[in-house]
């Protein structure tokens, strides 16, 4: 399940918050021109000295010496919508847009009918309170919202700011493609980071925690869409905020914001070093894996969309979404020791995805495996089994399944796991497999 968009999306995204209801006047046009002019000087002059403020008490709390000012500003909910279509423009094609679409559906996680960009754009339009970007070192606040109940996010945008100007957020902002489960551990340090320092800045006055919660609390309507999300884009896009605040905290304790600030220049590097602190300290390094481009096997009209990390996280999320059982999920995604992931698409629309995974011990892959088939039997009601013939390597056990979406196999070999999801049935399945694990590594 890619995370290249997910993961980008914590750098706009700013605090996921619950938006309060719209600011609204009052007045008769002629007196409304003028008192406007002045109530917009008044805010914009309120607005940068709370900014200054804020920046001067989040540097103390965090640590960081603001090297040079934060340029601010307000913007209008039509700003904000077109910030958030000029990002995701920039920071993803077409193609890869589809790619994350059609991993959703394959993987059985969202309906057939759900359209990815139409649900970010959605999204983001609602929840965004406020952002720094790093591209132009700005950052904005919504101008629809009571200053005096967004301390909070600016605490924590600004918190981005001095991360910026020590560590350089720019090298984030175009990740090096095929590994997003990398890319989505990175943005849990930014983003846990931030909020472990905004919780810190909430907690100095007992005034700003009941201001945060009335702000919080405004309008239920104004969450509709993130209420309504798929669960695994929802805790996904959660993910650098909740589990990344977790690890954070696991690095200040042990260290304090030297240890925190040390991280950036050491980066955790899956998922799994997010969601298991230990394995980060102990500097337990995700396996590469790679496997090999099947289309000479697929046959022509075949393209490759993606090839990516799925990582400990999203096979918690693909197996617990037809297991709905967190603690058999949590024990069969760990042990996670690397995989790579291939989805294909055919002329005719036809859908397949390869997964290659390794276990860092037998047991652990014995545990994926089991609950893998498991997961599969929930996701094709109906199935049937299907035999291949032998392969170049024995499986320790192997499952095949007929399905209305093509045929499924899924092979265990040690510590390896094979998974193959919407063979076409006029594919030779047995040549695609041995291909695979003939130069699987």
């Amino acid at each position: 399940m890619s995370k290249k968009i997910t993961g980008r999306l914590s750098s706009i995204a700013g605090v996921f918050y619950l938006i309060a209801s719209l600011m609204s006047g009052g007045y008769a046009i002629a007196q409304q021109t003028s008192v406007a002019v002045t109530a917009e000087k008044a805010k914009s002059f309120a607005f940068a000295a709370a900014t200054e403020e804020v920046l001067r008490e989040t540097s103390e709390i965090r640590q960081l010496k603001v090297l040079h000012p934060v340029k601010s500003g307000a913007q209008s909910r039509a700003e904000i919508e077109r910030m958030v279509i000029k990002n995701l423009d920039e920071d993803s094609t077409p193609d890869e847009m589809r790619a994350t679409e059609l991993s959703l559906k394959k993987l059985g996680l969202v309906a057939n009918d759900f359209q990815y960009r139409r649900f970010i754009i959605n999204l983001l339009r609602e929840q965004v309170a406020g952002y720094y970007d790093p591209k132009v070192k700005h950052f904005y606040l919504a101008d629809w919202l009571a200053l005096e109940g967004q301390m909070s996010v600016m605490s924590h945008e600004l918190t981005h700011a001095l991360q910026d100007q020590h560590f350089d957020l720019s090298r984030f902002q175009k990740w090096p493609r095929g590994d997003g489960d990398a890319e989505l551990a990175a943005h849990a340090l930014i983003e846990g980071d931030a909020t472990l320092a905004m919780i810190q800045y909430l907690r100095r006055k007992p005034e700003r925690m009941r201001e945060f919660m009335t702000s919080m609390g405004g309008s239920a309507a104004s969450n509709e869409e993130i209420l309504r999300a798929p669960r695994a884009l929802r805790e996904t896009l959660l993910f650098p905020y909740e589990q990344g605040a977790q690890f954070v905290t696991k690095l200040y304790v042990h260290g304090g914001w030297t240890t925190v600030s040390k991280a950036f220049s050491d980066l955790p590097q899956s998922t799994e070093q997010i969601l298991h602190p230990e394995k980060y300290f102990a500097r337990e390094s995700p396996l590469k894996v790679e496997i090999s481009d099947i289309r000479t096997v697929l046959g022509k009209g075949w393209k490759r969309l993606a090839y990516d990390v799925n990582g400990e996280w999203s096979y918690y999320l693909i197996l617990d979404e037809l297991l709905k059982s967190s603690e058999q999920s949590e024990t069969a995604a760990a042990g996670w020791g690397g995989d790579r992931y291939a989805v294909y698409e055919s002329a005719d629309g036809e859908v397949m995805m390869a997964q290659l995974t390794v276990w860092d011990t037998n047991k652990d892959a014995n545990e994926f495996y089991a609950s893998y088939v498991e997961r599969s039997e929930r996701r094709y009601p109906g199935r049937s089994p299907v035999e291949i013939a032998a392969s170049i390597q024995t499986p320790t056990r192997q499952t095949t399944i007929e399905t209305g979406e093509g045929r499924v196999l899924i092979a265990q070999f040690g510590s390896r796991v094979l998974i193959l999801e919407g063979v076409p049935v006029r594919t030779n399945m047995n040549a695609l497999r041995d291909l695979i694990l003939r130069n699987g590594k």
